[in-house]
């Protein structure tokens, strides 16, 4: 009668063993695969929302409204245009599915914070008696930016396209073009550098007190 032999509990152990660090080995595949998808997807979904956001900011320069929001009171100076490099603000209609309607004074604002500079933005509706208060809290449209500036170009005496300036001190009119430059603290998003012209260029408004006088 023939004898059927069996495996060792060594051999037994052995393929477990081997079995096991398989298994680890395919688990471990899985999950770099499934993580370097998500870091993907992230990437790709934070790329769009800069592109979104580049593209909302396009627009609200574009349609700036030469409509003061401020006086200086000792000379009656008219504001419709700002940009001192960390802020830009401006008149601008809100697109509906953001607020109501009319024109909303529009403030974007770099802001530093512990995670580096982040682009906020408030909207106050512009009434006859000047702005109201904001309706909500500033919103975060970007973070993790490392460096970032806003900046405006004129022409010159000469009629030429004149340097980039981030202090713009004719706040009764408008720039020719608006630049937002930003590096982000992650190199792999990409944000195109951003410039675009309000489409109404006007001359200095008249001052109240000199709309008295004949």
């Amino acid at each position: 009668m023939t004898r059927l032999r069996g495996f060792s509990l060594v051999e037994v152990m052995l393929a477990t063993a081997l079995l096991a660090t398989g298994i680890g080995l395919a688990f471990a595949t899985f999950a770099n695969a499934t993580q370097a998808t998500e870091r993907a997807e992230a990437l790709a979904q934070r790329n769009e929302r800069l592109r979104a956001v580049q593209s909302f900011l396009r627009r609200q320069v574009e349609g700036a409204l030469p409509l003061p929001y401020e006086f200086t009171e000792a000379t009656g100076e008219a504001t419709v245009f700002e940009c001192d490099g960390q802020t830009l603000r401006l008149v601008a209609s809100m697109p509906g599915y953001l607020s109501r309607g009319g024109p909303h004074v529009q403030t974007f604002s770099l802001v530093r914070g512990e995670g580096g500079l982040r682009l906020e933005f408030t909207h106050q509706l512009l009434t006859p008696d000047g702005p109201l208060e904001a309706e909500r809290k500033p919103e975060v449209l970007i973070d993790g930016i490392a460096e970032g500036t806003f900046e405006v170009r004129t022409l010159d005496d000469d009629g030429k396209p004149g340097n980039w300036s981030d202090d713009w001190r004719q706040i009764d009119q408008f720039p020719r073009l608006v630049r937002l430059q930003l590096r982000m603290r992650d190199e792999r998003a990409q944000w195109p550098e951003l410039v675009t012209a309000p489409r109404l260029v006007q001359t200095p408004l008249p001052s109240p007190r000199g709309l008295d006088q004949p």
